[in-house]
């Protein structure tokens, strides 16, 4: 097999062709290294989330057992203050019953 002269050896097409194969891995491995580093980025927000997250389902979590804390205190409180309205207005038709005694026993002592 001869080579025309414009014509480039076999040699020199397997160098062309490895010398191209060379560029093209290391294009490869830049677009491998930037998508590596993507990766880790995502993997770091993703836990970042991820902890927020856990974090604000803690705090949720507190919020509503506070919250229902709080409903039972109210309620306790409601049911408090009916029981002293009941007990206030037994203490005042006891007082205004004693009232009525004193006034029916004032105006039968003055006639």
């Amino acid at each position: 097999m001869t080579n025309a002269p414009d014509q480039p050896s076999r040699l020199d097409r397997i160098e062309a062709l490895a010398f191209s194969n060379t560029e093209a891995i290391a294009a490869l491995t830049i677009k491998i290294d930037n998508l590596t580093d993507n990766v880790n980025e995502l993997t770091s927000n993703v836990n970042t989330v991820l902890a927020r997250s856990t974090v604000l389902d803690d705090v949720l979590l507190e919020v509503r057992d506070s919250h229902e804390q709080h409903q039972r205190s109210v309620e306790q409180h409601q049911r408090n203050f009916e029981e002293h309205q009941r007990t206030t207005n037994a203490a005042l038709q006891s007082l205004e019953a004693i009232l009525l005694q004193l006034i029916r026993s004032n105006i039968a002592t003055v006639n």
